[in-house]
């Protein structure tokens, strides 16, 4: 299913929005899993309590790097620009990422018949991979993607990169391919071990979780575990399971019906992928253990929050999808007209440390964060 926007937009004041937001409260992460160690770190014997959170994004840095690449695109020829974001499931996670894109593609006066959105329907590889030969036939200079399989997109990849096509890698990295050098998203073993300081502390330091995620191999879920894991040293908490649910909401029920009914004493879990918080709560719903198995999960899944707010589900970590999107269109525009050499040295002042990541944010919903997050969501028209 490809996905064209022909309606016109209202402007979207999302710097403004974000930043009054972090005004009115909200503190900034550093962008680093050092800083998240300290604050809310409970010991093995700590008694549960309530998370509180804190919605957080890398706004101020993303606004000035947004302002630094329409500055050197101003009075440049972007006709020739024709976009596209590809992404690795139709979940509702993607509508904030599609809302940012083509907002971006607007605000940059690239017409709308050359910025293409496109999710696969049922999160399949090989629909993502028609879409590629798809843009490819029709001329796109330059995508974003959030890889489904990243070993098998390489291929792909170098080859759409010898031919001059431009490839951004956002939500998940993409190491070891010819689109290594420049990632667009949450950093995401910070993200992972945000989600495991949280269940630290709801679970008191003590107890057996199970992981639920959509790939044991794509490099956004593998650092996620890997940060979650690492938020957990020190504790009386176990990681009893690791199941892949195949980027499948139903499998990944199913999953945890079975590990709640075969564990009794599993009283965490973790979903790892946007569906998998709803999906998880639906499974803790049924086996009558709202009250007895916590579950922290990853993003804001409308379906995710309404279990925020009923407190099935005690916290989310969120990132910002607008801004992969709203950022991801100007960086692939500025590839195109302005050169890669030139857009990476525009870019590199506002990288992480490791170089390649430029930090789309992370934060943690819980209820006591709910009606800001919402409220935000509603300012940017992804409500």
């Amino acid at each position: 299913m490809m996905i064209r926007s022909r309606r016109s937009r209202t402007a979207i004041a999302a710097t403004a929005v974000l930043i009054s937001l972090a005004a009115a409260g909200c503190s900034k992460n550093s962008g680093s899993s050092s800083s998240q160690a300290g604050a809310g770190s409970a010991s093995p014997s700590a008694a549960p309590v309530a998370l509180s959170g804190s919605v957080t994004f890398n706004q101020t840095s993303l606004a000035k790097l947004d302002a630094a690449l329409k500055s050197d695109l101003a009075g440049k020829d972007l006709s020739k620009v024709d976009i596209a974001m590809v992404v690795n499931v139709a979940a509702d996670y993607w509508k904030a990422g599609q809302v940012g894109f083509l907002k971006g593609c607007s605000d940059l006066g690239i017409a709308k018949s050359k910025c293409t959105y496109f999710a696969p329907p049922n999160g399949k590889l090989t629909e993502q991979n028609s879409e590629l030969e798809t843009l490819r036939s029709q001329g796109v200079t330059g995508y974003s993607i959030s890889a489904i399989d990243p070993t098998s997109a390489a291929g792909t990849i170098h080859t759409d990169v010898q031919k001059g096509i431009d490839v951004l890698a956002i939500d998940s990295p993409l190491p070891g391919t010819d689109a290594a050098s420049l990632y667009l998203g949450t950093p995401n073993y910070t993200a992972g071990f945000q989600a495991g300081t949280a269940m630290k502390q709801v679970l008191g330091g003590k107890g057996k979780v199970a992981i639920l995620v959509g790939s044991l191999t794509a490099s956004n879920a593998t650092q996620r575990i890997a940060g979650f894991e690492a938020a957990l040293k020190g504790t009386q908490i176990t990681v009893a399971q690791k199941v892949n649910d195949n980027l499948q909401a139903s499998t990944a029920t199913s999953d945890a019906e079975t590990i709640l009914a075969n564990n009794p004493d599993v009283n965490g879990l973790y979903g790892v992928y946007s569906y998998d918080g709803p999906a998880l709560a639906q499974a803790v719903t049924s086996a009558g253990k709202t009250a007895s198995v916590h579950i922290v999960s990853d993003d804001s899944d409308a379906q995710t929050l309404k279990f925020i707010q009923s407190g099935v589900i005690s916290g989310t970590v969120v990132q910002m999808p607008y801004q992969q999107g709203y950022t991801g269109a100007y960086l692939l525009a500025a590839e195109k007209v302005l050169g890669k050499a030139k857009t990476m040295a525009i870019v590199k002042p506002y990288l992480e440390k490791d170089g390649s990541t430029l930090s789309s944010g992370v934060g943690l919903v819980t209820k006591s964060d709910l009606s800001a997050y919402q409220s935000l969501e509603s300012q940017l028209g992804i409500g």
